[in-house]
């Protein structure tokens, strides 16, 4: 039987395929054996705000290509698949969603119909990403998929809230607090984006007055600013207790300009005394190291600011506990009130000018606060808000770390991990949104007291509160990195089930970029640890290692973004695109209209004529071979391109390689010939090093080894040499030809199913029809594994001369202008026994190979001007023809030959003239150097020697 395949390979046909298979055999539902060891891989579950990027399909590839191997090696494995909530980002892309698609606000829905509306986007967004998830080849169940505000999700965060509460790790404070009022929301310190700023400090007077608080005669302090609307919240004016310039006025007071606030010159050792003129206001409410001031020298602190960004009607006065005071009586200015905090400062310039209050302005460099996913300017302000006590949870995750218990695969990723652990503050957990886990804790109307529960209904059977007093839920949702650090647990079905976690918690690893570090993985970690211990009284962490990855840039090494134009979709690499279509995906939606055209110009250089396909298996390739230790890898189209030639090569190797195999393969007593016996330990050594290479989680010298294998030595090398064989060999050379076939392409297959799962598995379809086998997958086969001993090394040696000795003959043939197997006469002056040993062993063999009618090996030669010489290694080869050769072209290469050996021996020369490479240098190295001198010195008399007969010859003519 033969196997007849397509001629052509189309990844797009094969893919589709393929993942039909997969689906129709129920590959990804696989059964548990106990005897078995585990292994599980919690995939980082993606926002539901769009479609995978880059780095996504980045993370995919190395994890799915860890399951696959696993998998191979016998071993139970879960590759989870779930999607995150993403309170803040969805919200806001809903949100945009819906007031350009039908025209309404968030504020024109009730709670409950703006959720529906998400839950309809979450529908639709998830399954295109299971759609890219099964795309992009990965070996996971996308119908056991979580969501994390899914019931059984909101299940483990609300036990998780309550046993952190109750063990007095949750507490409610007033702080200062970044806060967003586009988005109307708290956000994390680290998801703010600090920007060096070019912009205006402003220079104001500030009245000195007595202690009767009368003005005093035209003195006054001149304060530098960046933020002359916030005066209306200043409670002091800060001096550092050095500078002498402020020395005498320390403890006196000014006039706050505008409102007319007497407020204190307080002296504090933060204050910069090069910054600006050294004399600093200080507003609380509105800046951090302001609020730090006040809580030393316990000013109050006044908020002027709504939530949405605009000046109050009336002044929010706070004292040191949060409490609110209405002890100022200074009323805001009416033509101040509800203005924009932008429209508000330049109102106030323009009063402080007309007042002469202004002294000067001058520009300066500071670092903005912006919202990274609003993109405005954040506004310090004073909110409640829910906390987590870290410290306690820091030190444990810190101890885990340090023990190994949680293994870092990279030291710069450990240091970084631990120097923000150790200074960890408390984590503000709660968000001013309507998507996301609303926090169970509930007030009374009576006194407003507090109760924490997993619904009204237990609150009042725990607190025994009767139906007449009524409960409220607070409104506010918990951080969505809240939930997400549940991820390894509750993804795998805590509370509910607990199977899951017996058979694989703590998982085996996790993949994740490093800019979620402080994000996720640690919070992950600290909060593992607690409930894990809470629950099992065993302190259990997430993952055993962690793999952290670089960001994927492109070419030039920028961002990839919407706002650049230069973000990539893998299913466009995978399947292709049209330019029209490429160019109106990158400019859709864009935040900034007025960077149409540059994006659009920008597409059409980087690919005129849109993108080709690819294929998932080159792209995973691709993405492996660049895995690196570096936080910035670079996308290579090139490499990309590269690999798709790959696949091209190894399926028209195939279609070669089926057309030769039958079913009827003896396998005993065959002797094999050297060849065979080459490639078959050239593989036995892939296998070894692709071992080792997997353990330390070298991707990309594992891609490299494969495909140097496999297109080098198995395409270009062996699969090239067995056709003469393979045409005119003995029975007993065809057979162990095709049984080699079928060892080493097998094994091939094999080793890159983790890598390519989808052209290896095709390949595989063919194997099973041919031996008629009803395996559904390569993955279903057991992994080739290393053989200890197998055959001698010295068969590399000679495979390398042999080599040599065929770039030699077809550098001859194209130099005399015959073609590539014109038979000639060939006679070798070989002074080694092994070698003479060798050809006479293997003469058969080689006469095919070299394409010579003769081989004879000889110790003396009287060299005539029709016969070529070469050199290669420690033989030397003469070809007579029938006609003379082309002396001057001789010539030529045997100057060039001549220069170069020169160069080489000169060069090691002046290495053992080194007295400290004598002195230091293993003696074996010392020892290599010399015995490489000699050598290279006896090929070049040889050169030179030939190079006087062809003078000699010249002269003659």
């Amino acid at each position: 039987m033969k196997i007849i395949m397509e001629k052509t390979y189309n990844p797009y046909k094969i893919e589709r395929y393929i993942q039909k298979c997969w689906d129709k055999n129920n590959i990804f539902k696989k059964d548990i054996n106990s005897n078995k060891k585990f292994f599980c891989i919690m995939m980082p579950p993606p926002n539901i705000t769009g479609s995978l990027h880059m780095g996504h399909a980045f993370q995919q590839a190395i994890m799915d290509s860890l399951i696959r191997y696993n998998y191979m090696l016998g071993k139970n494995v879960l590759f989870q698949l779930g999607t995150d909530h993403a309170g803040i980002a969805t919200q806001m892309v809903v949100e945009n969603y819906l007031l350009t698609k039908k025209g309404r606000k968030r504020d024109s829905y009730s709670r409950k119909e703006f959720i529906k509306e998400i839950l309809n986007w979450k529908k639709k967004f998830e399954s295109n990403i299971f759609y890219q998830v099964k795309r992009l080849g990965n070996f996971i169940n996308v119908n056991d998929s979580r969501f994390t505000l899914d019931k059984n999700f909101s299940k483990a965060v609300k036990k998780v809230f309550i046993l952190l509460y109750k063990d007095n790790y949750i507490y409610k404070s007033k702080k200062l607090v970044y806060w967003d009022p586009s988005l109307k929301t708290v956000v994390s310190d680290l998801e703010v984006e600090h920007r060096t700023v070019s912009h205006n400090m402003w220079y104001i007077k500030y009245l000195l007055v007595q202690k009767k608080h009368k003005i005093e005669k035209i003195k006054y302090l001149i304060v530098s600013t960046t933020r002359p609307e916030t005066l209306l919240g200043d409670t002091a004016i800060a001096v550092h207790p050095r500078d002498i310039r402020y020395k005498k006025y320390i403890g006196r007071f000014v006039l706050v300009p505008i409102i007319g606030r007497v407020i204190p010159i307080i002296s504090d050792y933060t204050i910069d005394m090069n910054k600006g003129t050294g004399c600093m206001k200080i507003t609380p409410a509105h800046d951090f190291n302001d609020y730090n001031i006040a809580k030393i020298h316990k000013l109050p602190m006044i908020n002027i600011f709504t939530f949405d960004g605009k000046i109050l009607d009336r002044l929010e006065i706070f004292n040191q506990n949060g409490s609110i005071t209405y002890k100022d009586n200074i009323q805001i200015p009416d033509i101040l009130k509800k203005l924009d905090r932008f429209i508000a400062r330049k109102k106030i310039l323009s009063m402080l000018k007309e007042m002469q209050y202004l002294k000067k302005i001058e520009i300066y460099n500071s670092s903005i606060p912006y919202g990274d996913r609003s993109g405005i300017i954040l506004e310090p302000m004073l909110t409640n808000q829910w906390y987590l006590k870290t410290k306690k949870l820091a030190n444990t995750a810190i101890e885990m770390v340090k023990k190994r218990k949680v293994l870092f695969l990279s030291q710069q990723y450990l240091n970084m991990y631990l120097a923000w652990m150790n200074n960890v503050e408390d984590w503000c957990i709660s968000r001013q949104i309507w998507w996301g886990h609303q926090i169970p804790i509930w007030y009374d109307n009576i006194n407003n007291n507090v109760y924490v529960g997993k619904n009204e209904k237990s609150i009042r059977k725990e607190y025994l509160i009767p139906d007449s007093i009524v409960l409220t839920q607070d409104t506010d949702v918990l951080d969505t990195w809240f939930s997400s650090s549940l991820w390894t647990f509750a993804g795998l079905g805590w509370p509910s089930d607990k199977k899951k976690i017996k058979n694989f918690h703590p998982t085996n690893i996790l993949v994740s970029g490093f800019d979620i570090i402080f994000f996720w993985i640690a919070r992950m970690i600290m909060i593992t640890t607690y409930v894990m211990k809470k629950i099992n009284n065993i302190i259990q962490v997430p993952f055993k290692k962690l793999y952290i990855t670089g960001l994927i840039k492109d070419e030039e090494g920028k961002k990839m973004s919407k706002s650049r134009g230069n973000t990539l979709d893998p299913l466009d690499l995978i399947d292709g695109i049209k330019l029209s279509k490429l160019i109106e995906k990158r400019t859709h939606n864009l935040m900034q209209p007025k960077l149409l055209s540059k994006i659009i110009s920008y597409t059409k250089k980087q690919f005129p004529n849109g993108i080709e396909s690819h294929g998932a298996d080159a792209l995973r390739l691709t993405l492996l071979s660049l895995v690196s230790t570096s936080r910035n890898i670079h996308w290579d189209m090139n490499r990309l391109k590269g690999y798709k030639y790959f696949c091209n090569k190894l399926w028209n190797a195939s279609r070669f390689i089926f057309l030769n195999m039958t079913r009827d393969l003896k396998q005993k007593k065959l002797k094999k010939s050297f060849l065979d016996l080459w490639i078959i330990l050239k593989l036995n050594i892939i296998i070894k090093n692709y071992h080792i290479f997997f353990k330390k989680y070298r991707f990309d010298k594992i891609v490299s080894l494969l495909y140097k294998f496999i297109w080098r030595d198995f395409c270009d090398y062996y699969l090239e040499t067995i056709k003469p064989i393979l045409n005119t060999g003995s029975n007993q050379e065809v057979e162990s030809v095709k049984y080699t076939l079928f060892v080493v392409f097998s094994s091939i297959i094999r080793l890159l199913h983790p890598i390519a799962p989808f052209i290896t598995d095709m390949l595989w379809e063919n194997f099973n029809k041919l031996y008629n086998r009803p395996i559904k997958s390569v993955l279903l086969e057991s992994f080739p594994i290393y053989k200890e001993n197998q055959h001698p090394l010295y068969l590399f040696k000679f495979i390398k001369w042999i080599q040599k000795v065929s770039l030699e003959l077809r550098s001859i043939r194209i130099d005399i202008g015959v073609r590539y197997n014109f038979s000639l006469q060939l006679y070798i002056k070989c002074f080694s026994m092994y070698k003479r040993i060798f050809i006479e062993e293997n003469y058969n063999f080689l006469k095919k190979t070299f394409y010579v009618k003769n081989i004879v090996i000889l110790f003396r030669y009287t060299q005539t001007s029709s016969s070529i010489y070469r050199i290669v290694d420690d033989t030397e080869l003469f070809i007579p023809l029938s006609h003379s050769i082309n002396i001057k072209t001789e010539l030529l290469r045997l100057n060039k030959s001549i220069v170069h050996i020169q160069k080489f021996i000169n060069k090691i020369n002046k290495t053992l003239k080194n007295e400290s490479f004598i002195k230091y240098a293993p003696k074996t190295i010392v020892l290599e150097k010399i015995e490489s001198l000699k050598k290279n010195n006896i090929i070049f008399d040889k050169l030179i020697q030939q190079k006087n007969f062809y003078y000699i010859k010249d002269s003659e003519i």
